[in-house]
């Protein structure tokens, strides 16, 4: 029993409820892969890939494509064994989004087959998280309302992109913040900045005397050194995202002492290469937050849970299905915001 039967993929797509706008991408709609493991036994696990171009080089009509491929890799494997389902698929190394949402399927059928929550197999560490919500990139006015219906809401960490422009983006910082003053502040540049650009942002944000609990990804991708210069030279914490993909990244990024976070996403590593990054990170004395990329519910139940079994995140930054428009809710913990629990 416990034997995989099939695997299945299922194409669902969700509109925004309004366009989400980072540096130089505006998204109306996302399409992601729901991913069905079935049993022998007839218990089906679930899990939810949202790809992204941008970050990991993945196309949706490719990655469909993979549905034969997982088949052969570990039909007929025992979910009870998932660190030997996890070493197979950790080969999809072109795929991560599909890597995650696979392994996350196996780890559902098993707590489905043996009565015990994902987060409980994890560790039970928590049982409540608390999500931030995220401003994306707009007008000085469009931000600022945004802003007020964040608070509004009952959020108190707010995620604001910036990375288009510098000078409107400081403008916009002191403008939210004199809106939702005592709230946290996540910065997110989404590679947008070169280095010199990045701290001369977090020196006037700080000569305002607002303070930035992260500043994620002020640089591009790749430009390891230039992430060295603005932790050096930032009064605020940096984080990496983009350049934060594997445990392969994430050790070279503590070797470089190159960053204070490492923002973790299941999109890109897995479940298996985001167990190992926790506790390389905890090793390092370093921070960790949990990122999401357009994942509904389905998807952000994965990291629910993840952030619920390890207990590893100063910052939850899972709000995307808050900002989806979906017909029903499919996630396995329960929503009363800002809180994700079970």
């Amino acid at each position: 029993m416990g034997k995989i039967k099939s695997v299945k993929f299922i194409l669902n797509r969700f509109e925004y409820v309004k366009p989400f706008h980072i540096t130089n991408n505006v998204s109306y709609d996302t399409q992601n892969i729901e991913v069905v493991v079935e049993l022998d036994n007839g218990i089906k696990g679930y899990g939810e890939a949202s790809p992204s171009f941008r970050v990991n080089g993945e196309k949706v009509s490719a990655l469909m494509g993979f549905e034969s491929v997982v088949n052969e890799m570990i039909v007929g494997m025992d979910v009870r064994n998932y660190r030997q389902i996890f070493d197979v698929t950790d080969k999809l190394f072109g795929a991560p989004s599909v890597k995650a949402a696979v392994q996350y399927a196996v780890l559902d059928a098993f707590s489905e087959e043996i009565g015990t929550p994902v987060y409980q197999i994890l560790g039970g560490a928590k049982t409540k998280i608390e999500t931030d919500y995220t401003v994306s990139i707009g007008t000085l006015e469009e931000r600022v309302e945004d802003a007020k219906s964040v608070v509004e809401r009952g959020h108190r960490v707010i995620k604001i992109k910036v990375g288009e422009n510098l000078e409107e983006d400081i403008e916009a910082i002191k403008a939210i913040y004199e809106v939702s003053k005592g709230c946290k502040y996540i910065v997110d540049a989404n590679t947008g900045y070169t280095p010199k650009q990045a701290v001369k942002f977090v020196t006037e944000i700080y000569r305002a005397g607002i303070d930035i609990s992260v500043f994620e990804q002020p640089v591009g991708m790749h430009d390891i050194d230039g992430l060295k210069y603005v932790r050096w030279n930032s009064p605020f914490p940096v984080a990496a995202d983009e350049s934060a993909r594997t445990k392969y990244d994430v050790m070279r990024l503590i070797k470089e002492e190159a960053v204070d976070y490492i923002n973790i996403k299941l999109m890109k590593s897995g479940i298996s290469d985001a167990l190992a990054i926790v506790e390389m990170v905890r090793a390092a004395n370093l921070r960790l937050m949990l990122g999401c990329m357009a994942e509904s519910s389905l998807g952000v139940n994965q990291s629910v849970h993840f952030a619920l079994g390890t207990g590893a995140f100063d910052f939850h930054d899972l709000d995307s299905p808050l900002m989806l428009k979906e017909p029903q809710f499919r996630g396995k913990y329960k929503v009363d915001v800002p809180y994700y629990y079970v």
